[in-house]
């Protein structure tokens, strides 16, 4: 009994394996592979249409007497079989990739008639589907046109159809808003089953050579930007409604961030408050609560360096709310937050686009903008840049306000916001010139004076470098004290087109700078402080003065190496690609969906089941040969033992 268990335990895996491989051979495998509709008739699979029709009358003809009626669950079969089979499309769809959308039908009549006559069965038991697209013309794909579509690099999301399927006809009015939403973002198109070639290549495959679509038809596969090939397409997997296909498609292909929603009571402490000092806040109210389309979520993406979006739930109740803080009367209407004590822009009303990129381009920038890495060059603040006045400025002028975030800098800030208001308003005005400095409207007017302003603390090598006194630590750098004093300088910049045939003088360097000469910027600075009042007529007179002076006299030509002003923000998630934000964001469940999912396609294999046959048997046969090669050592030495004890025997007997 013990060595038939020792036994039983040794092989104890080539059992298990055969165990398996018999298993999967019974049960498994023709769970697999059903009965098909061509095995109800009793006909060889793919036969032709006129082979179905004959096969039915076969067995129709039968019906006519009362021996030969079939049950009305085999009823059922036959006749959605011969329905499903003589009709081209369907039978198309089925025989290449499996898809039989109608299969439920059989069930549902199987219950209405359970235990009557087939009499009263209403026939036919499918319907024909009818496309019914309207005006609408759609980009349809064939296997002339697929190819160009890669020639540019814009991301596609293509929608595989079947014109006999039902369910892509009901999803072509979803189809004609997701084509709207994408319009300016993504290209769009449409392929038919019948393209044959091109569906093949966007189908999946099983371990069986089947082409077959997961989830059925309609199918959306997306190309990534940059996609030339099947190998890196992603399918969709969701509920197909509009809104989770533009969200899916947007996050997941396009990398595009999602923009949240915010409450009265959310909105200023988890948006406002913790959006950075140097963005533009864009407030979006709606009436409906959808998400943000993919156009303001790239337009949000482009414009994250100078913006930052959030979306609000228009409700009536909360009117003296709104209208309190920004004077938002009604929803729709899109609200640009800028400086702190400066009124908001509010637009009211549907906007397309091209509009409202052209308010965002417009409303990007603070009343008075911020000097950061992002902004340097467009400002014209930049020693490696130009003038906003164009290429050809020889000189131009930075109006800089630096010092730490607090009252004291948002005080001159808003004098240097009067400032350029008056400016601005002067500029427009015949009689500029006789309320103002000449020179400092005509170089405001001609774009050759930008004002900005600079966190020293955030910055504080590029403030040290231009206030480098005793005292900068009381603007740059992090604060020690209670004591901020925000300061005022302007820099003018000069460039000189023939710097090959002048001599370029350049401050003392130290010798181990002697070979950074070359590291240079190319155009000159020269800086001067303010250490006035803040009076604005006094302001504005010193900044006329320097103007005029650095236009008129000839002040020495220095060059240095500026230091590079540090970002402000890190690098968003949706700049790292699509691919990458894809890889991170599958959650836990989704990917145990993709691995039961993978796992049932190869339940189909028919290969596994001799695999685990084959297993079973090489175990055995090694198992087999170990525990023999065992044996056969004991077996010699009991017989070398009792061939020792013999002539002992032997002695006594004699």
């Amino acid at each position: 009994m013990s060595s038939m268990a020792s036994k039983i335990k040794a092989y104890s895996v080539p059992l298990f394996l055969f165990s398996l491989s018999v298993f999967y051979q019974l049960v498994v495998l023709p769970r697999s592979f059903p009965a098909s509709h061509y095995d109800v008739l009793g006909i060889k699979r793919y036969s032709s249409v006129e082979e179905v029709k004959e096969a039915y009358d076969k067995l129709s003809s039968k019906w006519n007497s009362e021996a030969g009626i079939p049950a009305t669950s085999d009823f059922i079969k036959i006749q959605y079989a011969y329905e499903l089979l003589t009709n081209p499309l369907w039978k198309r769809d089925y025989d290449i990739f499996g898809i039989d959308e109608q299969a439920h039908i059989m069930d549902k009549i199987n219950l209405q008639h359970a235990g009557e006559s087939i009499s009263g069965i209403d026939l036919p038991l499918l319907e024909a589907t009818t496309f019914d697209l309207g005006f609408h013309t759609f980009n349809e794909f064939t296997s002339q046109e697929f190819a160009p579509m890669f020639d540019s690099s814009k991301p596609w999301l293509v929608l595989v159809y079947s014109l006999g399927s039902k369910k892509c006809a009901q999803f072509f009015s979803s189809w004609i808003d997701i084509t709207g939403l994408l319009d300016g973002v993504a290209g769009v198109g449409i392929l038919e089953l019948g393209e044959l070639q091109l569906a093949i290549s966007l189908a999946e495959r099983k371990p069986t050579g089947k082409f077959f679509f997961r989830n059925g038809l309609p199918s959306l596969v997306a190309f990534p930007s940059g996609c030339k090939a099947s190998a890196c397409l992603v399918r969709f997997e969701g509920d197909l409604s509009t809104d989770a296909v533009i969200d899916w498609f947007a996050t997941k292909v396009l990398g595009l961030p999602r923009i949240l929603y915010y409450s009265k009571e959310s909105l200023g402490q988890n948006f406002l408050a913790k959006s950075g000092p140097h963005k533009v806040k864009v407030i979006f109210f709606s009436k409906t609560g959808a998400r943000a389309t993919p156009f303001v979520r790239q337009t949000a993406k482009s414009y994250w360096a100078y913006t930052s979006f959030a979306f609000v739930l228009w409700r009536e109740e909360d009117f003296s709310v709104w209208w309190n803080a920004f004077e938002v009367e009604s929803a729709p209407a899109i609200v640009f937050v800028k400086d702190s004590g400066v009124k908001p822009v509010v637009v009211h009303g549907m906007v397309n686009n091209s509009e409202f990129l052209d308010l965002v381009e417009k409303n990007k920038q603070q009343e008075l903008p911020q000097l950061r890495s992002a902004t340097s060059m467009e400002l014209g603040c930049d020693a490696r840049g130009h003038s906003r006045a164009g290429n050809d400025t020889i000189s131009w002028y930075c109006v800089i306000l630096a010092g730490r975030l607090g009252p004291e800098l948002n005080k001159l800030r808003e004098i240097m916001r009067r400032i350029q208001e008056r400016l601005s308003i002067d500029s427009e005005s015949s009689e500029a010139d006789k309320e103002q400095p000449l020179a400092l409207t005509g170089a405001f007017k001609g774009k050759r004076l930008t004002f900005t302003w600079l966190d020293g603390e955030a910055q504080e090598k590029y403030c040290s470098y231009y206030l480098h006194s005793e005292t900068s630590y009381d603007t740059c750098g992090p604060r020690r004290d209670l004591i901020d004093v925000p300061k005022l300088f302007i820099v003018r910049y000069k460039r000189n087109a023939s710097e090959d045939d002048i001599k370029v003088d350049t401050k003392p360097k130290k010798i181990f700078n002697v070979f950074e000469d070359e590291d240079v910027d190319p155009a000159s600075q020269l800086v001067a402080r303010y250490n006035g009042s803040d009076e604005i007529s006094q302001i504005m007179l010193w900044m006329s003065e320097i103007i005029r002076d650095g236009d008129t006299r000839n002040l020495p030509f220095y060059r240095s190496k500026t230091p590079a002003l540090v970002p402000e923000d890190s690098e968003p998630i949706w700049s790292r690609g699509a691919q990458s934000i894809f890889s991170k964001s599958i959650g836990i469940k989704q990917r145990i969906y993709n691995n039961i999912s993978r796992i049932y396609d190869y339940l189909g294999d028919p290969r596994i089941g001799p695999i685990l046959l084959l297993g079973a048997l090489m175990s055995f046969g090694t198992i087999w040969l170990i525990r023999s090669q065992s044996t056969h050592p004991t077996q010699a030495s009991q017989l070398s033992q009792s061939n020792a004890k013999c002539p002992v025997y032997l002695s006594k007997a004699l």
